[in-house]
């Protein structure tokens, strides 16, 4: 094989896992969402004893979150060996998203060098799969489960494997993804299909055996946990059922019915190319079809195909409630479990354009420039210039000033599209990365524990956004004496003799457009002409902190 494909995979996975680290020490917004809190928070209970297995006994704290063990308790021994705060609370999703990158590479860097090349630019330079490993969300961690069931699945079962060994890591790595987040279960069709042919050729009996035999027995343990604890077995689909009836006047059978032939018809497409998918979409459309040499051919192409076929029907006209019709809400992040597959298709798209060329090579181009244009924005640059570049090979390639190194089926060729594919997808996350922070959260940080941790008693007032998550700074210790009340509470807080009172100001969330649509209702001007009687005590970036005279305690 060419020494350049060879070494391909391995920039690649460089250059990947580079840009992926510099992402999220550059963009990284701090404590951010819910998620990121109650997950941090139930980590920390983990440390201290005081984590409880069971239901709030009122009834009052059904948190479907609770469940998912495999996110906050890795993040527990992130805690313990490195402290409390957002940095290694989201080390968990960023050594997911890098492990995906590696497992790709692990699996594909002989045997199709360029496939492993694309599925990880594809994969790991997908701006949502960047954006994610910022916060403690179970995505690309559910993501790199997802993509070790299915490498356990498909190379479990070649032959001359230890079929039994692999078919019980099968089993539990799907147990791992099943704590992670529910929503693995839209690869079961899949698993069904494949196990229904090996049954029907007979064939790989004890991978089989073995992988339903453990799966089995884990799920039965599981269930038994739950039944012990809660008095239902089936307590975990029941609180997410219970969920959905809680958030039903959202959904497309209550509060949006109207909408609900969009959903299934037209939307999903659109949604996934405003999400930077159509790169994906487009080549692994062209992976199919019967490879025009007679050459045995390895079901991997096929075995991704296929996953990523029934996994991208699921999201399309799927339902995330066994009760009621309701499809999964379109949104970046519940992608995930489909971004493997579809990217390792794509993979054998992409070698098949450059190697197979013809039609292909037109078919590819058209369709990306066709995206660019049907999306008219800052986004159409990602599919544009790959389009471009895919149809200026095409149409040179059979000329006789175009390069010899760049025609069809060079090595070449390979390389400079893989580089084409990681300029283009690295425009947007560089672009982020340059930007200056939205949350200013380290900044605020620096001035709690510097500033509010030694000061004595007294109260700190803060907007409507930090009230819910202020523990997070203390690393969930608030000191005694301490208390926060919301900006507008100024009128009825009163102080003792000796307490004192701050206010906190941090502009940058004050104008973040995302809470202040909802959340926020007053800018910083107003607030300190709530508060006319202050004096500034430090400052750092956006952030201020003062000292404040209140009204009722002249």
């Amino acid at each position: 094989m060419n020494r350049m494909l060879t070494r391909l995979p391995d920039w690649t996975l460089l250059f990947v896992v580079l840009l992926t680290v510099a992402y999220f020490l550059l963009t990284h917004e701090g404590l951010y969402a819910l998620d990121d809190y109650y997950y941090s928070r139930y980590a920390h209970q983990l440390l201290n004893g005081t984590f409880r297995l069971e239901p709030d006994p009122q009834g009052l704290l059904h948190d479907p979150l609770k469940e998912r063990y495999l996110i906050f308790g890795p993040v527990a021994v992130f805690f313990q060996l490195f402290g409390l705060n957002i940095i290694s609370a989201t080390l968990w999703p960023l050594l997911a998203t890098l492990g995906c990158a590696a497992l790709i590479w692990r699996m594909y860097r002989r045997r199709e060098p360029v496939v492993a090349a694309g599925a990880m630019l594809l994969l790991g330079l997908h701006y949502f799969t960047l954006n994610l490993t910022n916060y403690l969300y179970p995505d690309n961690i559910l993501m790199f489960w997802c993509l070790a069931c299915a490498a356990a699945l498909l190379r479990g079962r070649e032959p001359d494997r230890r079929a039994g060994w692999w078919g019980a890591g099968f089993a539990l790595l799907n147990m791992a993804a099943l704590l992670s987040k529910e929503t693995i279960v839209y690869y079961l069709p899949f698993y069904l299909g494949v196990l229904g042919l090996d049954a029907w050729h007979r064939r790989n009996g004890r991978f089989w055996l073995v992988a339903v035999g453990t799966g089995v027995v884990l799920l039965l343990g599981y269930l038994g946990l739950y039944w012990h604890y809660t008095g239902d077995a089936l307590y975990r689909i029941h609180l997410i059922e219970h969920t959905n009836e809680f958030l039903k006047e959202g959904n497309y059978l209550a509060g949006n019915r109207a909408a609900l032939l969009a959903r299934i018809t037209w939307q999903p497409l659109h949604f996934f190319v405003g999400a930077g998918l159509g790169l994906m979409l487009v080549l692994a459309g062209l992976a199919n079809g019967t490879p025009p040499t007679a050459t045995p051919e390895r079901p991997d192409r096929r075995f991704w195909l296929a996953l990523a076929g029934s996994t991208l029907v699921l999201y399309w006209v799927g339902s995330t409630s066994l009760s009621s019709y309701n499809p999964i809400t379109l949104l970046p992040r519940m992608t995930t479990p489909l971004l493997p597959p579809l990217a390792l298709a794509a993979g054998f798209g992409l070698r098949r354009v450059v190697q197979d060329g013809g039609w292909r090579l037109w078919a590819a181009g058209l369709l990306l420039l066709g995206l660019a244009t049907w999306l008219h924005n800052a986004l159409s640059v990602v599919y544009a210039g790959p389009g471009l570049w895919l149809l200026a090979v095409a149409a040179g390639s059979g000329r006789p000033r175009w390069p010899q190194g760049l025609r069809t089926g060079t090595s070449a060729l390979a390389g400079a599209t893989v580089l084409v594919l990681a300029l283009a997808l690295a425009i947007r996350p560089v672009y982020f990365m340059r930007k200056p922070s939205v949350s200013e959260h380290f900044a605020q940080e620096r001035i709690v524990r510097q500033h509010l941790s030694g000061l004595g008693r007294g109260t700190v007032l803060v907007d409507d956004y930090l009230i819910g998550n202020y523990d997070f700074l203390y690393g969930f210790r608030v000191p005694p004496g301490l208390q926060y009340r919301r900006y507008w509470a100024r009128d009825s807080v009163r102080l003792a003799p000796a307490e004192h009172a701050w206010l906190l100001l941090n502009r940058a969330t004050l104008s973040n457009d995302e809470l202040t649509r909802k959340l926020i209702r007053y800018s910083p001007d107003s607030v300190l002409n709530w508060y006319p009687r202050r004096r500034l005590l430090a400052q750092d970036g956006r952030v201020e902190l003062y000292e404040v005279e209140l009204g009722g305690n002249k």
